[in-house]
């Protein structure tokens, strides 16, 4: 069948209207669902103060499963996900209200962290030769993904492609996440793939990712294609394909072209109207040196390759950054003087009694280097984690770690995160098939 993207109007996140997009969308791609059934939505995070726009939203999921039932129809249905590295996936159900929403729909909601993994062989993956892949995953016969269409700090957009990364497990999920992000999120499309995607574009997201501005953009996309619902996407977003980083990957690996012209588009909205949406918008934290504030970047390469490593520790500050900005808005500008270096930069580093912060392992700087005080943060990419209780506050920034609600709700789910970890063996209802 055609790769084919259908772009629907889509106003508000009603329910019955979203059901009927999807039903006449699953009509037209002629996708019959069968069997076991995962939907991964996307639930990168989630906080009831002030992240309320990263997640797919709930009329999404209950349009999907409302489908799926319709006629009096059945079937296993999971939903499941591996949310953002180093907090517990079922803290941010919580803060989403996904325990509530699986248990209006009598679904069970997974976390991919807490399931017994298989460890399954990627015969295409220039990295992750192998994966550790949670039994839902992989016990799937049809997979149905649904994304939220965001920008994004390094990859420039997020949606059918990008989803992947949240299959993979906390314990694998550093891995490559540097230099070579974009061949690991090809690498994993490998058992990624889905049958269906069913993007969110009612409301968009800009800025960082995981914490994002919200932005009406009023549209549903459905596809049968990741690749061609991403080339489709990344048009309405206003970026070329071969200028997602991932994009020209997948192509080259055989996943299909970028060209736009090789994509079926259908449907009630153009891209054309949509992009003219997109473009009168500014997202932030994709450029660290457009942020209003008295620090100063320098973003370094890798040392092993020599590339910049826009997906590790570039990564790491400018999801720092986007999260403490949306925690305590104006927060960047009482920042005090001085300056971060992620990786190694080759140049001049010149702050005279201000702080400087050296973030990596390979943190360093080629040239003179002139500091009041010196900020060392180790790690290869570091976490979110450490720059956040660590360094933020050495640097003038208020820090959402500090968040005494936060802090109860890492430590608990923390806790409840590691008792079913531990707990797996016992909770085997039947053995991964070979």
């Amino acid at each position: 069948m055609a790769r084919k993207v259908i772009i629907r109007k889509c106003a508000t996140y009603d329910v019955d209207t979203i059901q009927g997009i999807i039903r006449e969308g699953m009509e037209e791609l002629n996708q019959r669902p069968a069997g076991r059934i995962l939907i991964k939505p996307n639930v990168v995070t989630a906080n009831k103060d002030y992240i309320h726009h990263s997640y797919t939203p709930h009329a999404m999921i209950t349009a999907m499963v409302n489908q799926l039932r319709e006629g009096g129809q059945n079937p296993a249905i999971t939903l499941g996900e591996s949310g953002g590295i180093g907090i517990p996936t079922r803290m941010f159900y919580s803060e989403a209200d996904y325990y509530d929403l699986a248990r209006q729909l009598n679904v069970p909601l997974v976390d991919f962290n807490e399931e017994e993994t298989r460890t399954v062989r990627l015969h295409k993956a220039k990295w992750h030769k192998t994966l550790e892949v949670a039994k839902s995953l992989y016990k799937a016969d049809y997979k149905i993904w649904m994304p939220k269409l965001k920008f994004h700090i390094v990859t420039k957009i997020t949606n059918a492609l990008k989803l992947n990364v949240g299959i993979i497990t906390h314990k694998e999920r550093f891995l490559y996440h540097d230099d070579r992000l974009h061949e690991k999120i090809v690498d994993v499309l490998e058992i990624g793939w889905p049958d269906l995607i069913v993007t969110d574009a009612v409301t968009i997201g800009r800025g960082f990712e995981s914490s994002p501005y919200p932005e009406h953009l009023g549209a549903i996309l459905i596809s049968n294609d990741a690749l061609a619902m991403d080339v489709a996407a990344s048009h309405i977003m206003n970026y070329h394909p071969e200028e997602v980083p991932y994009m020209p990957e997948a192509r080259d690996r055989g996943y299909g072209s970028i060209d736009i012209n090789d994509v079926v588009i259908t449907g009630d909205a153009s891209i054309e109207e949509l992009a003219a949406v997109t473009a009168k918008l500014h997202s932030p934290f994709q450029d660290l040196q457009e942020l209003d504030t008295p620090l100063k970047f320098y973003e370094g390469i890798n040392k092993n390759s020599g590339n910049l490593c826009y997906g590790g520790c570039i990564c790491s500050i400018k999801g720092c950054m986007g999260t403490a900005e949306k925690k305590f808005e104006g927060n960047l500008k009482q920042a005090k003087k001085g300056a971060i270096v992620m990786g190694f930069y080759e140049g001049d580093v010149i702050h005279p009694g201000e702080t400087v912060a050296l973030i990596g392992d390979c943190a360093g700087v080629s040239g003179r280097f002139e500091a009041g005080k010196v900020i060392k943060v180790r790690g290869c990419p570091v976490k979110v984690a450490d720059l956040m209780i660590k360094t933020l506050p050495r640097l003038g920034l208020k820090s959402p770690a500090y968040d005494p609600r936060n802090a109860v709700l890492l430590i608990w789910f923390s806790l409840v995160k590691a008792f079913m970890q531990a707990t797996i063996p016992f909770r085997r209802s039947a053995k991964i098939d070979k």
